[in-house]
């Protein structure tokens, strides 16, 4: 079973290292006649491309530009699979040749070693952040898909470095720094930002996604609930470390009168479910919460140990963010419209039409 695949009916299999020649994938069971052309997914792919996260981007520039090589015909989706492929163009491995024998803390260096027995040191190979340019394109087709159905999804910052917050404007968010809710949030963001990377060191945050006209009904109720598929979605993002729907875990603190949504006959009163009850829509908007870690590439001295087992230091420095925040953005967007979109589909094929 390969691990390099997401999804059931609508399946995106990625494909490419950081520092190899190019990136690509392939999304399979995307319906057909759905109008599609690459300006598209390039517009998604330019909100994370290297050199977009301002003060606490990497210095990394690549244009991150899409080709399309198969599934599109004058316009339109065949029905088969789309491929597609993103170059890569500024990578400089030999950054790296001094890490080739050290395991790097926080990254996936130890693992990919003790799994593979070997690992692709320059800039974490597959385990790169760089890989989520894939998921962003097929992504960004699936938001098409969710398009046509009257479905729309939108990913802000609430927190980022313990600075939350304080207006939630989802829709302004998108043309706004860090893809903020409130307008008075960059400038607070930024601040961290540049005190954080003044001593080495790095930032994670929360990132909020809403999912909008979502028919009730979608999901299953026991191993494949739609909370449980949009967790897996945004766990399969390296950076994050945790999910909260709804109300989450600070569920665990509320009283069953405080957690419960009454209902009315005009419908739900309170949304602490998060537009999911049993594992399946209400029809209400959905929430969900990633919580992403600190960049693991700083410029502290920290411990670490050779793949020999000798004990070493390491100081990481290079091109790197000091955020995922924005950058991440997008990726949970786009694994969130690739795992709603692959659960209509799922419906459709079941003959559950909503």
């Amino acid at each position: 079973m390969s691990g390099n695949t997401f999804g059931t009916v609508l399946r995106l299999t990625t494909f490419g290292e950081s520092h190899g020649p190019a990136l690509g994938g392939v999304l399979d069971g995307c319906p057909s006649g759905l109008d599609l052309d690459e300006s598209l997914i390039q517009a998604e792919l330019d909100r994370r491309k290297p050199g977009s996260a301002g003060v606490g981007g990497t210095a990394r520039k690549e244009s991150d530009t899409v080709r399309l090589l198969s599934g599109i015909f004058e316009g339109k989706t065949t029905g088969t699979p789309i491929g597609f492929v993103i170059e890569n163009a500024d990578q400089r491995s030999k950054d790296y040749d001094r890490l080739r024998d050290l395991f790097r803390p926080g990254h996936a260096d130890f693992t990919f070693q003790a799994k593979f027995g070997l690992r692709d040191h320059r800039g974490g190979g597959r385990s790169s952040g760089r890989e989520t340019a894939c998921r962003v394109a097929g992504g960004a087709i699936a938001q098409e898909i969710l398009r046509a159905e009257g479905v729309s999804v939108l990913a802000y910052t609430v927190e980022l470095g313990g600075v939350e917050a304080r207006v939630l404007d989802p829709e302004g968010a998108q043309q706004r720094p860090f893809f903020s809710p409130d307008p008075e949030a960059p400038a607070r963001f930024e601040e961290r930002i540049r005190e954080v990377k003044g001593q080495g060191d790095s930032l994670g945050g929360v990132v909020e996604i809403q999912v909008l006209g979502l028919p009730p009904g979608l999901g299953e109720p026991v191993f494949d609930k739609l909370d449980a598929r949009l967790a897996s979605a945004l766990m399969g993002v390296g950076a994050v470390k945790g999910v909260d729907i709804g109300s989450g875990c600070r569920a665990a603190r509320m009283l069953g009168s405080e957690n419960n949504d009454p209902i009315s006959p005009e419908g739900f009163l309170s949304n602490n479910a998060g537009g999911i009850l049993g594992g399946i829509s209400t029809g209400q908007p959905v929430k969900a919460r990633a919580f992403v870690k600190p960049i693991p590439s700083i410029a502290i001295e920290q411990s670490t140990v050779t793949s020999s087992g000798e004990a070493a230091t390491i100081q990481v420095g290079g091109r790197h963010d000091i955020c995922a925040i924005p950058r991440i953005v997008p990726v949970l967007k786009a694994m969130v419209a690739l795992a709603c979109a692959d659960l209509l589909l799922l419906d459709r094929r079941l003959g559950r039409e909503r």
